[in-house]
């Protein structure tokens, strides 16, 4: 974070990771039934998510990922782009704005665009609340270390 002659040196706590799945709304829409209609990278993805997860996970609708991604474990980053989808059973859709909000640590009253797509691309532009509240408060400890 700085280009100083003497530069911080923090040693942030690891954070516990969020898994995914407490932000997500089952009964939001649109679904779409899966078909063959999707492209072959999309049907391996969801078939390895049926053998690993079962009915419900996540997969990267779109990137080089021959993989799903457990419900149990945090969302990959989220780009200015609808990347995530989430499975359940013979249905999916994208993660919708709320969620994406929630994921990243905003609160629910957070104001965004009207607009979804404007909203996800704010979103993905954005650096997680609870990473800048955690970088603020080690910056704040190292600061009163060295005036100690």
């Amino acid at each position: 974070c700085t280009r100083s002659r003497y530069p911080l040196q923090l040693a942030p706590q690891r954070q516990q990771h969020r898994p995914i799945a407490p932000v997500i709304d089952w009964t939001a829409g649109p679904w779409r039934r899966i078909d063959r209609s999707l492209a072959p990278n999309t049907r391996e993805r969801i078939a390895h998510g049926r053998r690993h997860f079962g009915e419900r996970f996540a997969i990267s609708y779109y990137g080089n990922t021959r993989t799903a991604r457990s419900i149990d474990r945090p969302i990959g980053t989220l780009t200015t782009k609808d990347r995530w989808a989430v499975i359940d059973g013979d249905h999916m859709r994208m993660l919708n704005v709320d969620e994406c909000r929630a994921a990243m640590g905003f609160p629910a009253d957070y104001k965004l665009p009207s607009s979804s797509t404007l909203g996800k691309h704010m979103l993905g532009n954005a650096v997680a609340p609870p990473m800048v509240a955690q970088l603020l408060r080690e910056i704040t400890h190292q600061r009163q270390r060295e005036a100690a």
